[in-house]
Protein backbone atom coordinates (compact mmCIF):
# COMPACT_ATOMS: atom_id res chain seq x y z
CA UNK A 1 0.00 0.00 0.00
CA UNK A 2 1.35 3.42 -0.96
CA UNK A 3 2.15 5.58 2.05
CA UNK A 4 0.27 8.86 2.32
CA UNK A 5 2.18 12.11 2.01
CA UNK A 6 1.49 15.60 3.29
CA UNK A 7 2.36 18.86 1.56
CA UNK A 8 3.44 21.80 3.72
CA UNK A 9 5.41 25.02 3.47
CA UNK A 10 9.20 24.94 3.75
CA UNK A 11 10.05 25.78 7.41
CA UNK A 12 13.19 27.88 6.76
CA UNK A 13 14.18 30.98 4.81
CA UNK A 14 17.14 31.57 2.51
CA UNK A 15 19.45 28.96 0.97
CA UNK A 16 19.75 25.40 2.33
CA UNK A 17 20.96 21.90 1.62
CA UNK A 18 19.42 18.61 2.79
CA UNK A 19 22.33 16.14 2.99
CA UNK A 20 20.01 13.71 4.76
CA UNK A 21 16.72 13.38 2.90
CA UNK A 22 14.21 10.67 1.99
CA UNK A 23 14.75 11.68 -1.63
CA UNK A 24 18.16 9.99 -1.31
CA UNK A 25 17.20 6.91 0.68
CA UNK A 26 14.41 5.50 2.86
CA UNK A 27 14.67 5.27 5.79
CA UNK A 28 16.55 8.54 5.50
CA UNK A 29 18.38 8.19 8.83
CA UNK A 30 18.94 4.45 8.50
CA UNK A 31 16.12 3.45 10.86
CA UNK A 32 12.34 3.53 11.19
CA UNK A 33 12.52 4.13 14.94
CA UNK A 34 11.03 7.25 16.53
CA UNK A 35 9.34 8.54 13.38
CA UNK A 36 12.67 8.88 11.55
CA UNK A 37 11.75 7.10 8.31
CA UNK A 38 11.21 10.27 6.24
CA UNK A 39 13.18 12.80 8.29
CA UNK A 40 15.28 15.63 6.84
CA UNK A 41 18.43 17.39 8.02
CA UNK A 42 18.78 20.96 6.76
CA UNK A 43 21.96 23.04 6.96
CA UNK A 44 23.63 25.95 5.20
CA UNK A 45 26.96 25.65 3.38
CA UNK A 46 29.36 27.70 1.29
CA UNK A 47 28.42 26.65 -2.23
CA UNK A 48 31.42 28.44 -3.74
CA UNK A 49 33.91 26.03 -2.17
CA UNK A 50 34.39 22.47 -3.43
CA UNK A 51 33.88 20.81 -0.05
CA UNK A 52 30.90 23.04 0.78
CA UNK A 53 31.88 23.74 4.42
CA UNK A 54 29.16 24.59 6.93
CA UNK A 55 31.37 27.17 8.68
CA UNK A 56 33.41 30.27 7.81
CA UNK A 57 36.78 29.07 9.16
CA UNK A 58 39.44 26.75 7.75
CA UNK A 59 39.06 22.99 7.43
CA UNK A 60 42.24 22.57 9.46
CA UNK A 61 40.76 24.57 12.32
CA UNK A 62 37.64 22.36 12.26
CA UNK A 63 39.71 19.16 12.27
CA UNK A 64 42.17 20.21 14.98
CA UNK A 65 40.34 22.30 17.55
CA UNK A 66 36.86 22.81 16.15
CA UNK A 67 34.92 25.94 15.23
CA UNK A 68 32.69 28.10 17.45
CA UNK A 69 28.95 28.04 16.91
CA UNK A 70 29.03 31.67 15.78
CA UNK A 71 31.15 30.65 12.77
CA UNK A 72 28.53 28.18 11.49
CA UNK A 73 26.32 29.57 8.73
CA UNK A 74 22.95 28.29 9.90
CA UNK A 75 23.35 28.54 13.66
CA UNK A 76 20.63 30.87 14.92
CA UNK A 77 18.62 30.92 11.69
CA UNK A 78 14.88 31.31 12.16
CA UNK A 79 12.41 28.42 11.95
CA UNK A 80 8.77 28.94 11.00
CA UNK A 81 5.59 26.88 11.24
CA UNK A 82 4.94 25.17 7.87
CA UNK A 83 1.18 25.01 8.49
CA UNK A 84 -1.50 25.98 10.99
CA UNK A 85 -1.48 23.87 14.10
CA UNK A 86 -1.09 23.50 17.84
CA UNK A 87 2.08 23.25 19.90
CA UNK A 88 2.06 20.09 22.00
CA UNK A 89 5.56 19.63 23.40
CA UNK A 90 8.38 22.06 24.14
CA UNK A 91 11.75 21.21 25.67
CA UNK A 92 14.20 24.11 25.95
CA UNK A 93 17.10 25.26 28.10
CA UNK A 94 19.42 22.36 27.29
CA UNK A 95 22.96 23.73 26.75
CA UNK A 96 24.68 23.46 23.40
CA UNK A 97 28.32 22.55 22.95
CA UNK A 98 30.02 25.87 22.22
CA UNK A 99 32.49 24.35 19.77
CA UNK A 100 31.71 22.11 16.80
CA UNK A 101 34.40 19.43 16.49
CA UNK A 102 34.13 16.43 14.19
CA UNK A 103 35.64 13.94 16.65
CA UNK A 104 33.75 15.05 19.76
CA UNK A 105 30.40 15.37 18.01
CA UNK A 106 30.82 12.09 16.11
CA UNK A 107 31.72 10.22 19.30
CA UNK A 108 28.61 11.54 21.03
CA UNK A 109 26.44 10.58 18.06
CA UNK A 110 27.89 7.04 17.93
CA UNK A 111 27.48 6.57 21.67
CA UNK A 112 23.88 7.73 21.64
CA UNK A 113 23.03 5.59 18.63
CA UNK A 114 24.37 2.55 20.46
CA UNK A 115 22.91 3.17 23.91
CA UNK A 116 19.76 5.28 23.57
CA UNK A 117 16.53 3.45 24.42
CA UNK A 118 13.38 5.39 23.58
CA UNK A 119 11.35 3.27 26.04
CA UNK A 120 13.60 4.30 28.90
CA UNK A 121 15.47 7.49 28.10
CA UNK A 122 14.21 11.04 27.60
CA UNK A 123 14.00 12.08 23.96
CA UNK A 124 15.85 15.30 24.82
CA UNK A 125 18.99 13.20 25.40
CA UNK A 126 19.36 12.89 21.64
CA UNK A 127 17.11 15.75 20.45
CA UNK A 128 18.37 18.49 22.74
CA UNK A 129 15.96 21.40 22.54
CA UNK A 130 12.93 20.48 20.45
CA UNK A 131 9.25 21.03 19.89
CA UNK A 132 6.37 19.01 18.50
CA UNK A 133 3.36 20.55 16.78
CA UNK A 134 0.09 19.00 15.65
CA UNK A 135 -0.91 19.85 12.09
CA UNK A 136 -3.97 17.65 11.67
CA UNK A 137 -5.36 14.37 12.94
CA UNK A 138 -2.50 11.87 12.88
CA UNK A 139 -0.04 14.44 11.43
CA UNK A 140 2.65 15.84 13.73
CA UNK A 141 5.97 17.58 13.14
CA UNK A 142 9.10 17.53 15.30
CA UNK A 143 11.73 20.30 15.08
CA UNK A 144 14.95 19.07 16.68
CA UNK A 145 18.39 20.32 17.89
CA UNK A 146 17.20 23.91 18.41
CA UNK A 147 19.27 26.75 19.84
CA UNK A 148 19.16 27.02 23.61
CA UNK A 149 16.40 29.33 24.93
CA UNK A 150 15.25 30.21 21.41
CA UNK A 151 11.84 28.51 21.34
CA UNK A 152 9.16 31.20 21.08
CA UNK A 153 5.99 29.11 21.47
CA UNK A 154 4.41 27.21 24.35
CA UNK A 155 2.42 23.98 24.80
CA UNK A 156 -1.30 24.25 23.93
CA UNK A 157 -0.67 27.39 21.85
CA UNK A 158 -2.62 27.56 18.59
CA UNK A 159 -0.42 28.93 15.83
CA UNK A 160 -0.75 30.01 12.22
CA UNK A 161 1.36 29.04 9.23
CA UNK A 162 4.48 31.22 9.22
CA UNK A 163 4.63 31.69 13.00
CA UNK A 164 8.20 32.06 14.31
CA UNK A 165 8.99 28.93 16.32
CA UNK A 166 12.65 29.12 17.32
CA UNK A 167 16.19 29.01 15.94
CA UNK A 168 18.48 26.39 14.42
CA UNK A 169 20.94 25.08 16.99
CA UNK A 170 23.45 22.43 17.97
CA UNK A 171 21.86 20.75 20.97
CA UNK A 172 21.59 17.03 21.58
CA UNK A 173 22.86 14.43 19.12
CA UNK A 174 24.04 16.99 16.54
CA UNK A 175 27.27 16.73 14.52
CA UNK A 176 26.96 20.34 13.32
CA UNK A 177 24.30 23.06 13.66
CA UNK A 178 21.29 22.02 11.59
CA UNK A 179 17.54 21.52 11.72
CA UNK A 180 16.31 17.97 12.03
CA UNK A 181 12.75 17.94 10.73
CA UNK A 182 10.33 15.03 10.66
CA UNK A 183 6.63 14.44 10.02
CA UNK A 184 5.04 11.54 11.87
CA UNK A 185 1.71 9.96 12.78
CA UNK A 186 1.87 10.50 16.55
CA UNK A 187 3.13 12.99 19.12
CA UNK A 188 4.48 10.00 21.05
CA UNK A 189 7.89 9.96 19.36
CA UNK A 190 8.92 6.66 20.93
CA UNK A 191 6.13 4.90 19.03
CA UNK A 192 5.63 7.23 16.05
CA UNK A 193 5.85 6.17 12.42
CA UNK A 194 7.28 8.57 9.86
CA UNK A 195 5.10 10.19 7.19
CA UNK A 196 6.54 11.38 3.86
CA UNK A 197 6.18 15.09 3.16
CA UNK A 198 6.71 17.43 0.26
CA UNK A 199 7.10 21.18 0.24
CA UNK A 200 4.58 23.42 -1.46
CA UNK A 201 7.06 25.61 -3.26
CA UNK A 202 10.79 26.33 -3.26
CA UNK A 203 13.58 27.09 -5.71
CA UNK A 204 16.46 24.94 -7.00
CA UNK A 205 19.65 26.40 -8.44
CA UNK A 206 20.24 24.70 -11.79
CA UNK A 207 22.18 25.79 -14.88
CA UNK A 208 23.17 29.08 -13.22
CA UNK A 209 19.62 30.12 -12.49
CA UNK A 210 16.93 29.65 -9.85
CA UNK A 211 13.99 27.51 -10.93
CA UNK A 212 10.78 27.24 -8.94
CA UNK A 213 9.43 23.77 -8.17
CA UNK A 214 6.17 22.72 -6.55
CA UNK A 215 5.12 19.82 -4.35
CA UNK A 216 8.58 18.26 -4.20
CA UNK A 217 11.26 17.24 -1.71
CA UNK A 218 14.92 18.26 -2.10
CA UNK A 219 17.60 15.77 -3.05
CA UNK A 220 20.90 15.61 -1.18
CA UNK A 221 22.86 17.67 -3.71
CA UNK A 222 20.19 20.28 -4.40
CA UNK A 223 20.96 23.91 -3.67
CA UNK A 224 17.57 25.17 -2.58
CA UNK A 225 16.10 28.37 -1.27
CA UNK A 226 12.77 29.63 -0.01
CA UNK A 227 11.85 33.28 0.20
CA UNK A 228 8.49 34.08 1.73
CA UNK A 229 6.50 36.33 -0.58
Amino acid sequence: MKERAVTIEFPLRGEWQAPTTPAKQVPSHGTNRMGLRYAFDFLQVDWEQNKKPFHRLSSLRYLLIGVPLEACYCWGQEIFAPCDGEILTVTDGIPERKTVHWLVDSAIAIKNAATFNERRDKYSQIAGNYLVMKCAEDVYIAFVHLQTDSIAVAPNEKIKKGTFLGRVGHSGNSTSPHLHFQVMDSSDIANAKGIPCRFEKYEIYQKNTWQTVYDQMPDADDRIRFIKE
